[in-house]
């Protein structure tokens, strides 16, 4: 079963945009799909993000996520997202899109709670940038669709 989902994220504070993710990618791999070509799920895409310091200090922050979907239905789409700072996990997120009809564009927007962390560690996250990574995993039915991996940076504005 050939299953085609799309994804884009912007991420906002209190309604203004600190990032947000190009879809060129998605674009070339939905066209190479649409071609009968087969997209490498682990070849993963890579985004890179920076930030300032204050960012660190947010208790939450709300991502939207905007997919479409390919001319057959999905079902139980999920995102499981992990962040780290060099091998130490910070946070798991787990979100549920269900049911997604085709030919859709759907847009959801998720409220990340972020861990206390401690002024040594905010102190190396800002002094190492790129060090904190993340690794979003999508998947339908149980069954990994897309693989993309992001890094970041927290001295912006320095």
């Amino acid at each position: 079963m050939s299953v085609s989902v799309s994804v884009s994220v912007s991420v906002l504070l209190i309604g203004r945009a600190l990032c947000r993710d190009d879809q060129e990618e998605e674009e070339e791999e939905e066209e190479e799909a649409a071609a009968g070509g087969d997209v490498d799920v682990s070849a993963g895409r890579f985004v890179r993000y920076q930030f300032t310091p204050a960012f660190l200090r947010l208790r939450t922050v709300g991502a939207t996520v905007e997919f479409t979907v390919g001319d057959k239905p999905v079902s139980n789409f999920r995102m499981i997202e992990r962040h780290y700072f060099r091998e130490r996990l910070l946070k798991n997120f787990d979100f549920d899109f269900g049911f997604c009809i085709p030919s859709s564009r759907n847009t959801c927007e998720h409220i990340y709670e972020f861990p206390q962390l401690s002024e040594d560690v905010i102190r190396l996250m800002i002094e190492n940038p790129y060090e904190t990574r993340s690794d979003s995993f999508y998947f339908v039915d149980n069954k990994l669709i897309m693989h993309n991996k992001a890094d970041y940076a927290y001295n912006g504005g320095q």
